[in-house]
């Protein structure tokens, strides 16, 4: 309980990016400390359970419980999640260029709501020093997703080479790759999620994939593409089958939202998107039709207010494969993986399951 007891509240005292970099930074420098990636893992290490152990995308994952981008914008810390319990880690959101994001400050606690406010813009430091930065890693023993995007200054015509731009440059160092496309913080972003724009930018970003695996002689890698809670029906019916017509490989459902619906705390009048406690019903939402239009055949990440085993078993009952935590994890600390995970096994052998990918989908059948 050392992070509930001792960290939180130290943390939450300070302004909220200052504590997120401080944490970030934390986990970069002291994962270059020797023997202390081995101390982190004795901490909050989750054990090995045969019957969590996914396989999805051509990858190996632990346990289905992952991070989920925007905490390590960088990719600095990545030895350090994978040595506190985590299935998986996204990092990113990264851009071609660095960029400052916008204007501080952008990051709100919501602490009765458990909820965050952002309208970070895709601050990072860009491409090549993600590369440089994930070129160090020392602990390969999770897969890691690199989550791409474009530039604030790129007109959304060009912003395919942007996407494009990311994979190659960071090709050889992500697992898989995420196409940001409903971050609700770069204007116009989430136009890209629609008709003949998505089409383009999918069909470019598959271009780009293929010839850096020809390059390499290689099997092309996975990528999947980011959706946003905020879609009405028939939108998000349209962009599934865009997706579905495409050569993508899955969906992560969901981004932040824009709703305020049920909030109390004053920070709810900030501009951003809402990520969260009072998403996890929508984004189980989104998870339940993705599955439906697409048969079960295009695998699902389900993000969205996880805070205990339940809310990650809802999501995979409702169709999602693997599952990732953010907002939690700022509330609740990497205590939370082992709960997460205990908890799953559970769930799942309540209901009979002897693994976890059984459950997948459960509610459709």
């Amino acid at each position: 309980m050392l992070y509930t007891s001792i960290l939180k509240p130290y943390f939450f005292k300070m302004d909220a990016e200052k504590a997120h970099h401080l944490v970030i930074d934390g986990l970069a420098a002291g994962s270059r400390v020797p023997g202390m990636t081995g101390i982190m893992k004795a901490m909050y290490g989750v054990p090995e359970s045969p019957e969590l152990r996914t396989e999805l995308l051509g990858l190996t994952f632990p346990h289905p419980v992952g991070l989920a981008a925007g905490l390590d914008k960088n990719g600095v810390a990545a030895d350090g999640f994978s040595s506190v319990g985590f299935g998986f880690a996204e990092v990113g959101t990264v851009t071609p260029k660095g960029q400052a994001g916008n204007e501080q400050p952008r990051l709100f606690r919501l602490p009765p709501d458990e909820a965050l406010i952002n309208r970070m813009g895709f601050n990072n430091e860009g491409a090549e020093a993600m590369a440089a930065s994930l070129s160090r890693r020392k602990i390969h023993s999770i897969p890691i997703a690199v989550n791409i995007g474009k530039n604030k200054v790129t007109p959304n015509e060009l912003a395919h080479e942007d996407y494009q731009a990311c994979i190659r440059i960071l090709y050889d160092y992500g697992d898989f790759f995420v196409v940001n496309i409903s971050s609700p913080n770069t204007q116009g972003l989430r136009d890209l999620q629609h008709g003949d724009e998505l089409r383009k930018l999918l069909g470019a970003v598959m271009e780009e994939v293929k010839n850096q695996a020809a390059a390499r002689k290689a099997k092309p890698k996975h990528v999947l593409v980011k959706i946003a809670p905020d879609m009405s029906d028939d939108q998000l019916q349209h962009t599934v089958a865009t997706i579905m017509d495409s050569e993508i490989s899955g969906i992560i459902a969901t981004n932040t939202t824009l709703s305020r619906e049920g909030l109390t705390h004053s920070n709810a009048g900030e501009s951003g998107g809402l990520s969260g406690k009072p998403l996890r019903d929508r984004s189980t939402e989104v998870i339940r039709a993705v599955y439906r239009q697409t048969g079960g055949q295009l695998p699902i990440i389900g993000s969205g207010g996880i805070f205990t085993a339940q809310d990650a078993y809802d999501k995979i009952r409702a169709g999602a494969s693997l599952v990732e935590i953010y907002t939690a994890l700022i509330y609740k600390g990497p205590e939370l993986l082992r709960e997460l995970t205990s908890g799953l096994k559970e769930c799942m052998r309540k209901d009979g399951y002897r693994h976890i990918a059984e459950a997948v989908g459960a509610d459709h059948r």
